[in-house]
């Protein structure tokens, strides 16, 4: 089959194309897991982390990609909840020890022994790959396969996002950074907070006008002051800069959930700059979202398909995933970027 690998950790300004195209054997399913042919894969900043070491993955070579849709291929022999054909997505989650008190009480992403896709075990920037059938997900025949990818990761982090903000309606809700999760969580949060304001603020005037168009209240740049200040907000960016700002326009008892594993800057200058009667009294707080529970995908694609939300996303084919990340890391963003994937069989139909 054919992949896209990482064989070591480098800034991409120093390794441009950090992915190289493999060919493997295809993966076999053991036990309870299934083979899925890969049909979509979304490109999430979260690689970006891996590629340049912020969160190296555990093993080399490793293939990316946590938002898998695809189809199952063959069932392993202790496998039984879907039959070939099925239409399933993969997320972040590949895997948790299932007994710890975490584990017990649905929030798998807090178990110690939580394994994430494309990092500990092989992604889905390839034509193949296996995973344990309980951490697979139908999706909804509301969406394309390429509009599914990126719900399993942007959408679900974002809705488990929501959900920690403590947003009600009727509250003022922030979004800091206008990425594939934000987009999302703004048209969910338009639907299931009907009677709320929503302000974004992203970088680029694009940007801007994107989330307008997607129903923002206002949207400015990341310095500007919207309004009204903020009951609670979600940092989906990679620095930490926005995330002062958040705390400065959170009004009081407002809470700031910052939506990222890791942060690309350490900036020692801007967290000296945090004033605490500014940022941090009458009691605002920050809170931290941990990868996603299987609670958090299984209920954020039946909202999603309720509502229905429709995902923005930009096509690249499987040998294009260097410059959709390139694109990523350089800000270039419309929604999400998702990686279209063919077998050597469909290649081969499409050719002819």
């Amino acid at each position: 089959m054919k992949a896209m690998a990482l064989f070591r950790t480098a800034p991409l300004a120093e390794v441009p194309n950090p992915l190289q195209m493999v060919d493997l054997p295809i993966p076999q399913p053991q036990g309870q897991e299934i083979l899925i042919r890969v049909s979509a894969c979304g490109v999430c900043h979260t690689e970006l982390d891996e590629i340049e070491g912020r969160m190296a993955p555990s093993r080399f070579p490793i293939i990316l990609g946590h938002q898998i849709v695809g189809r199952v291929e063959k069932i392993g022999p202790g496998a039984g909840r879907f039959q070939v054909g099925d239409r399933v997505g993969v997320g972040w989650i590949y895997r948790a020890c299932g007994t710890c008190r975490f584990c017990r009480r649905g929030d798998e992403n807090l178990c110690d022994h939580f394994m994430a896709t494309g990092r500990d075990a092989q992604g889905g920037y390839a034509e193949f790959m296996t995973v344990a059938e309980a951490f697979a997900f139908p999706i909804p025949d509301f969406f394309s396969d390429l509009e599914a990818a990126p719900l399993l990761c942007a959408g679900a982090i974002g809705y488990r996002s929501l959900r920690l903000a403590g947003m009600e309606d009727g509250k003022t809700l922030g979004l800091i950074g206008f990425g594939a999760s934000a987009h999302l969580v703004l048209q969910i949060a338009r639907h299931q907070f009907p009677n709320s304001k929503i302000a974004v603020f992203a970088r680029s005037p694009a940007e801007q006008e994107f989330a307008r168009e997607l129903g923002a209240s206002w949207a400015g740049g990341m310095e500007e002051e919207p309004p009204e200040s903020l009951d609670c907000a979600i940092d989906t960016t990679p620095v930490w800069g926005p995330v002062v700002e958040g705390l400065k326009k959170l009004s009081r008892g407002g809470r700031l959930v910052i939506n990222a594993i890791r942060k690309e800057e350490i900036d020692k200058d801007i967290l000296r700059t945090i004033d605490y009667p500014r940022h941090l009294w009458l009691e605002k707080e920050i809170k931290t979202v941990a990868n996603v529970a299987r609670r958090d995908i299984g209920e954020f694609l039946h909202a999603a398909a309720k509502i229905p939300i429709r995902p923005q996303v930009q096509v690249f084919p499987l040998e294009g995933a260097n410059q959709a990340l390139w694109e990523l890391k350089n800000r270039k963003i419309r929604g999400a970027k998702v990686l279209k994937i063919e077998s050597g069989k469909e290649r081969g139909n499409s050719n002819r």
